[in-house]
C-alpha cells in the first residue's frame, strides 16, 4: 500500500495528469455533444461513445508520461534505490495509472451518455441488455488496459517523444493502414489490439468477421497489453536506470 501511495503522489505532483484528465473528458464528452446536437432523436446508445477514442489517445499519453518523465528527470534512479524490487515498483506504478485511467474512462463514458440523454430526450438510450452496459461501462476497461500497454511502451523506449509518437501513430494510423495490404490486410487487421478493443465496445454478441466475440476481443487486448508489460519488466530489470 505504501508503494501505491507513493506512486499516486508522484503521478499527481505534476500538472500533466490533471491536464490529461481534463482533455480526455473534454474531448470524449465534447464530441458526443456535437454529435448529439446533429443527430438528435436518431441517437443510439453506441453513438453516445463516438468520442471515446479521442479520450483514449489522451489516456495513452498520460500513461506513457508516468514512466518516461521519471527517466527524463532521473527520478527513476531514486525510485529503484528506495525500492530495489523493480517488479514491485513498476507494478505499483502500473496499477495506479490503470485505476486512474479506469476512473477517467467511466466518467467520460457516463458523462457522454448523460449529455446525449439531455440533448436527445426522444432517443432510446436506456440500458436494456448486458451488451448495452458493455458499450458504455466497458470504456473504462479499455482505458485501463490501454494504460497498461502505454506504461509498457514507455518503459521500453524510456523517451516521451518516441513512446507517445509510437502509441498515437499505431492506434490512429497503422492499424487502419494494415487493412489496405492486398490479400492479407483484412485478416491481419482483425488481430490488431486497438481494433479488438473497439470490437469489444461496438461489436455484437457474435464474433462476426472478428476472430472473437466482444469479451474474447477484450481478453485478447488484455493479453497483448500484459504480454508487452512483462517484456518491459524483463528489460527494466536487466538494464541500468
Amino acid at each position: 500500500m505504501t508503494l501505491l501511495a507513493v506512486e499516486r503522489i508522484k503521478l499527481f505532483s505534476t500538472r500533466s495528469p490533471w491536464w490529461c484528465t481534463f482533455l480526455a473528458l473534454a474531448l470524449s464528452i465534447g464530441f458526443t455533444t456535437l454529435f448529439a446536437s446533429q443527430v438528435d432523436d436518431r441517437m443510439s446508445l453506441r453513438m453516445t461513445q463516438v468520442g471515446y477514442q479521442f479520450g483514449l489517445m489522451v489516456v495513452l499519453v498520460l500513461a506513457a508520461l508516468s514512466i518516461t518523465t521519471e527517466y527524463r528527470f532521473g527520478t527513476i534512479r531514486a525510485t529503484f534505490q528506495a525500492v530495489p524490487n523493480r517488479t514491485a515498483a513498476l507494478l505499483a506504478k502500473t496499477v495506479v495509472v490503470a485505476v486512474v485511467a479506469l476512473l477517467i474512462g467511466e466518467l467520460a463514458a457516463f458523462g457522454s451518455w448523460g449529455v446525449a440523454k439531455v440533448l436527445a430526450p426522444g432517443a432510446d438510450l436506456a440500458f436494456g441488455t448486458a451488451g448495452d452496459w458493455r458499450q458504455v461501462a466497458g470504456v473504462g476497461l479499455v482505458f485501463a488496459i490501454g494504460a497498461v500497454l502505454a506504461v509498457a511502451v514507455g518503459a521500453l523506449l524510456r523517451q516521451t517523444a518516441g513512446a507517445v509518437t509510437l502509441l498515437l501513430i499505431w492506434s490512429l494510423l497503422v492499424e487502419n493502414l494494415v487493412g489496405l495490404i492486398p490479400e492479407i490486410g483484412a485478416d491481419v487487421q482483425k488481430w490488431m489490439p486497438f481494433t479488438a478493443a473497439n470490437h469489444f465496445l461496438s461489436g455484437t454478441d457474435g464474433a462476426g468477421d472478428m476472430p472473437f466475440g466482444p469479451w474474447g476481443a477484450l481478453g485478447y487486448f488484455t493479453a497483448v497489453a500484459v504480454g508487452l508489460w512483462v517484456i518491459a519488466l524483463i528489460i527494466v530489470r536487466r538494464r541500468d536506470a
